[in-house]
């Protein structure tokens, strides 16, 4: 490990270092520094680094740290047998500054970092996404690693930082601020991709384009979504009321104008302190094809965590700087029953589905080499995803037309007519048993309520309501001028 921990007073330095992430430290405490004055090492760093890098020096120079009397020598000092140790101009360091090395002040903010799901982003090696930047988009071609998962979903997910032989930092996986990076020093993690170096602005940090970088694009557009709901209208239209300078920063007390990304899942309200863990408050996961509560996997294998209940409750807590508990609680039924909708009309059905034709061996066994699976992809990675994020953030666009409308449109336009084109090539091919298994799945899906449109067995007393409430719509319309 960087032994950098010598040089710190740790009583001090937490109380200016941490600032940014406690709810009750006084104004006081922020004229307190570790050191009386910048350390010899760093002088000799700054007095070059100011010349030859001037806005590095100039960000520092605004930084906590530089009123810390904290410098480059005290974060980027390593040991002679750390895997990425450099000799540079007298002093052994290292380019990476990483979890580990930040947690010698911020250790419990690191802690719940290490806990969070984020600190996983980096072990994406295998998954489906991974697997369509490296193979079926890219190529081996980059000392052999594939150009679109370097510059692409590595720069977000993380990536295996290596040093190569000569000691210099592998091209292929550096440079990377991806927020589940793997060190070389062991640590897992980024704190540069929230807290951009070497500034480390907590009023950055707080804003929602600092999300932005990741949270973006066809299957997570979490700050597109943010943009559309009332929250992001509000924030915007008001930013020069949200005191985002304040050292406590806590919502109904500091600001009240919206909250913004890291006021919901990470920053302090009256009631709880701040967590760098952004599942801490999350009670579905909306993520894979089909939601499940946050807590379910770590039931399943045994593991006690954090319940949804409590993590709910958390998330209503800070809610409550702004709403009524009765427009939280009926908030949350109509999250709650747009992603059970989504579970059961088309993403457990649509499981089933390709779950049928693999046990069945009507498909092969790679990925994305047919139609169907595309589909099936986009149907819950992208589209899905977005109906659900819409919902959760009180983004009704993504959750209709960008969302619930294009699920709609892939599951019966395209995932059931190529489904039926699996069993009908089945049924020529002399795979009666295989085709007749995977006909069954599919009627007994269209049995259900929901889909009873589309077979043309929905109760009459239902077809002829929406007719009658079409006509007058219609009337309507052809009444005005």
């Amino acid at each position: 490990m960087k032994s950098k921990i010598h040089l710190l007073l740790p009583w001090a330095i937490l109380m200016v270092l941490t600032i940014t992430f406690s709810g009750q430290v006084s104004a006081k405490a922020l004229m307190l520094k570790p050191f009386k004055s910048l350390s010899d090492q760093s002088k000799e760093c700054v007095a070059c680094h100011k010349q030859e890098d001037p806005s590095i020096y100039a960000q520092w120079g605004r930084s906590k740290h530089f009123g810390a009397n904290v410098g480059c020598y005290e974060c980027h000092q390593a040991n002679n047998d750390d895997p990425d140790a450099i000799h540079h101009e007298g002093y052994t360091i290292s380019v990476i500054v990483s979890p580990k090395d930040c947690s010698a002040c911020h250790n419990e903010e690191v802690a719940e970092f290490s806990a969070s799901h984020h600190a996983n982003a980096g072990r994406i090696i295998g998954s489906l996404d991974n697997m369509l930047a490296e193979v079926v988009e890219g190529a081996m071609t980059m000392n052999g690693q594939s150009p679109a998962a370097v510059n692409g979903c590595w720069q977000c997910h993380g990536s295996e930082v290596k040093v190569m032989a000569n000691g210099d930092l592998d091209p292929t996986t550096w440079p990377n601020t991806g927020i589940g990076r793997l060190n070389p020093d062991g640590s897992v993690g980024a704190c540069t991709a929230c807290h951009q170096r070497h500034e480390f602005s907590m009023i950055q940090a707080r804003r929602p384009e600092a999300c932005g970088k990741c949270h973006l694009g066809p299957d997570h557009p979490q700050k597109e979504v943010y943009d559309e709901s009332k929250h992001g209208i509000n924030f915007y239209a008001n930013v020069d009321r949200m005191n985002m300078e304040s050292a406590k920063w806590i919502v109904g007390e500091d600001y009240d104008a919206a909250p913004t990304c890291a006021t919901c899942h990470m920053s302090a309200t009256r009631e709880l302190p701040v967590t760098h863990d952004v599942g801490n408050r999350i009670s579905w996961t909306l993520r894979p094809a089909v939601s499940e509560k946050i807590d379910a996997t770590a039931i399943k294998q045994g593991q006690t965590v954090k319940t949804w209940q409590e993590r709910r409750r958390d998330m209503s807590a800070v809610c409550d700087a702004c709403h009524t508990s009765s427009m939280i609680d009926s908030f949350y039924t109509q999250f709650d029953s747009l992603v059970e909708l989504y579970n059961t009309k088309f993403a457990i059905p649509g499981k089933r589905m390709m779950a049928t034709l693999q046990e069945q061996g009507l498909m092969t066994d790679v990925a994305f080499d047919e139609k169907i699976e595309w589909t099936w992809f986009y149907l819950w990675h992208h589209e899905g995803r977005r109906a659900r994020h819409g919902a959760a953030m009180m983004a009704p666009d993504y959750t209709q037309w960008h969302g619930l409308y294009e699920v709609a449109e892939r599951f019966y336009m395209e995932l059931i007519p190529e489904y039926n084109e699996y069993v009908e090539k089945a049924e020529k091919e002399g795979k009666h048993e295989a085709a007749e298994a995977a006909r069954k799945v599919l009627a007994e899906i269209l049995e259900s309520p929901e889909h009873l449109w589309f077979t043309g067995n929905e109760p009459k007393e239902v077809t002829e309501a929406r007719q009658k409430a079409q006509a007058e719509f219609k009337k309507r319309y052809a009444n005005e001028d």
